[in-house]
């Protein structure tokens, strides 16, 4: 065992998967900790783990509990992330400290890349990815999950980026640092509760299988970093465009007057969103997590089948 492997705990069934070649797909731990309310969030992260298996892949969600990077939680695991209030958030600049410490937080999207990597995991699945937050020309508010998407080897599976930031930089800013951006049966960028954003992707592929050969061609050339699979959420569930922005525009001007910035800006714009649609962006916000989730399992394996 290297250093490396010395911090990770696998579950029985993801190693198994791992020993076997069989599909795995990673999933983050922030959205159960830090976006959705108790109990909700065990029945969210129950059926995400439930539509993986039931498209072929093994489900590994991942946290850290105690200092240990879990790659696959079990039952007690997930009602603790669930409900514990001393659960931290780690992206790339905490885990060294909450390993070190032997603390336990939820794993971000950038996060959760780097502790799939280590474990070798390829495919990975969330709701919406961290981008360039709208006034970053002056507050330089970029989150960490695009640099770690320029670095670190792992597909990300998301409906684009959360729509309360500024897609265009985030989509610049993607393409600065070489990320490739591959839309889904779409040529559009989707804006997490919308499909539309007007700003448009890299390449559109229709198929897991064409998705697989691209991660693999990425793997076989060595290059370094992952891609985003953008995938829209579907349409019967996609939000009225003019209204979200609407929302947006409104929820940012209350933040700017009650003076939130950082940290906690993200988690009051996505509370006030969920109050004034009066719960519906919760829901779609569901629905694009569970289309993401399975997408992922047939790219998993789709690309197992490959190697």
């Amino acid at each position: 065992m290297n250093k490396k492997e010395s911090f990770l705990n696998i579950a029985d069934e993801v190693m198994e998967a791992k020993e076997n070649k069989k599909p795995i797909v990673a999933l983050e731990s922030t959205i159960i900790s830090h976006g959705m309310p108790y109990p909700e969030n065990i029945a969210m992260a129950s059926k995400v783990e439930s539509i993986i298996r039931e498209n072929g892949a093994i489900p590994a969600t991942i946290a850290l509990i105690e200092g240990k990077i879990k790659i696959g939680i079990n039952k007690d695991e997930l009602e603790y992330m669930a409900s514990s209030k001393n659960i931290l958030k780690a992206s790339r600049r905490d885990i060294p400290v909450v390993v070190a410490r032997q603390l336990s937080a939820a794993t971000t999207v950038a996060g959760t890349m780097i502790c799939a990597s280590l474990a070798g995991i390829k495919v990975f699945a969330t709701g919406g990815i961290g981008g360039v937050h709208r006034g970053a020309e002056k507050t330089f508010d970029i989150s960490a999950d695009l640099q770690e998407l320029s670095k670190t080897d792992v597909a990300v599976v998301s409906a684009g980026a959360k729509s309360i930031l500024d897609l265009k930089l985030t989509m610049e800013y993607l393409e600065t640092m070489g990320v490739p951006v591959i839309g889904y049966g779409t040529n559009e960028f989707p804006a997490f509760y919308t499909r539309q954003s007007g700003i448009f992707v890299n390449y559109k592929l229709d198929t897991p299988e064409d998705v697989a050969a691209v991660i693999l061609a990425q793997i076989n050339l060595g290059y370094k970093g992952g891609m985003v699979i953008a995938n829209p959420i579907p349409e019967e569930y996609s939000m009225d465009k003019d209204l979200i922005d609407r929302v947006i525009k409104d929820a940012i001007g209350e933040a700017e007057k009650e003076k939130i910035t950082g940290k906690d800006l993200t988690p009051f714009l996505l509370a006030k969103i969920k109050d004034i649609t009066e719960g519906k962006s919760l829901d779609a916000n569901l629905k694009l997590v569970y289309n993401n989730a399975e997408l992922a399992a047939k790219i998993a394996v789709s690309l197992s089948r490959l190697t």
